[in-house]
């Protein structure tokens, strides 16, 4: 059961035109498919956290980051970009928030 990793563009989030959307690849498991999710939101967390703190890193991720997700037919496996970019803020954001 192949499981695809599809990747949508949160600045373009509700178009009906999915001109942005593009395949990643597919994956043989669902836990490599997740990973590859995963590293595709660090990637952006770890570029854009350095000048913010983890608030305003996930505002700016769910304007302008990329969304993963998977596609298959296991209905066991779930990916959610926007709950795992909330978790991993902390670890990329590069100030603190305000007192």
């Amino acid at each position: 059961m192949p499981y695809a990793v599809w990747v949508d563009d949160n600045f373009h989030f509700g178009d009906i035109d999915q001109d942005e959307r593009y395949c990643l690849g597919e994956f043989s498991n669902c836990a490599d498919a997740v990973e590859a999710c995963k590293s595709i939101v660090d990637q952006f967390l770890r570029s854009e956290g350095a000048d913010r703190t983890p608030t305003q890193l996930f505002s700016y991720y769910r304007s302008f980051g990329e969304d993963p997700f998977i596609r298959s037919d296991d209905p066991t496996c779930k990916f959610s970009a926007w709950t795992y970019a909330k978790a991993r803020c902390q670890d990329f954001a590069g100030k603190r928030e305000p007192d």
